[in-house]
């Protein structure tokens, strides 16, 4: 999971905890990556990877079946954090699933559609769905108040547990196998 909003009082991240808490619930691993608790320096393309913060973080990613992407909805794009940590990675995506959490007062369309994009661009997949919330109607207090958000996030983490690990299983055959598919050129140069 990556929480990609920096202010203190995140209705992104009541949401992602929560989401967090029930996938550990239904029986699966979740690693959090608080964008606010673990700054990720911008992204320099003749430097950046070279670091030992983005070492560590790139063995993270590779470990993840699945990226929960959490954040709020500004100017109709995602946060700069959110934007920088994918700018980090594209390899690491390949043949991974991507989930939209967008907190937004407009519904978080364009969001949701960018991180969709990225995905497809790092040959990731993306669930077909996203979901939004409003920070003052669906979270108050640190809170999740409405019923709809609720119901939306059981769908979402039945859905993370069952997609993720479908793909992560075909994504390990595929890694393993020798057949073509777009995943062949992700194999180690040995059976490519």
């Amino acid at each position: 999971m990556v929480v990609g909003s920096l202010a203190k009082q995140s209705a992104t991240r009541v949401v992602m905890s929560r989401v967090s808490v029930d996938l550990q619930r239904a029986g699966v691993r979740v690693d959090t990556l608080d964008l606010s608790m673990e700054p990720l320096d911008l992204l320099n393309p003749e430097k950046s990877r070279e670091t030992v913060e983005h070492i560590q973080l790139k063995e993270r990613v590779d470990r993840a079946d699945v990226l929960i992407l959490g954040t709020p909805d500004y100017h109709g794009s995602m946060s700069g954090a959110l934007k920088n940590f994918l700018d980090h990675f594209w390899t690491e995506f390949a043949g991974k699933l991507f989930v939209p959490l967008v907190a937004s007062h407009e519904k978080g369309l364009t969001v949701a559609d960018q991180i969709r994009t990225v995905a497809r661009q790092c040959y990731a997949w993306a669930l077909p769905y996203a979901v939004s919330f409003a920070d003052r109607e669906d979270v108050k207090d640190g809170q999740i108040t409405g019923d709809a958000l609720t119901k939306r996030l059981e769908m979402l983490v039945r859905d993370v547990r069952v997609y993720g690990a479908l793909l992560s299983s075909q994504r390990a055959s595929d890694l393993a196998g020798t057949e073509a598919g777009f995943m062949a050129r992700y194999r180690p140069k040995s059976r490519a």
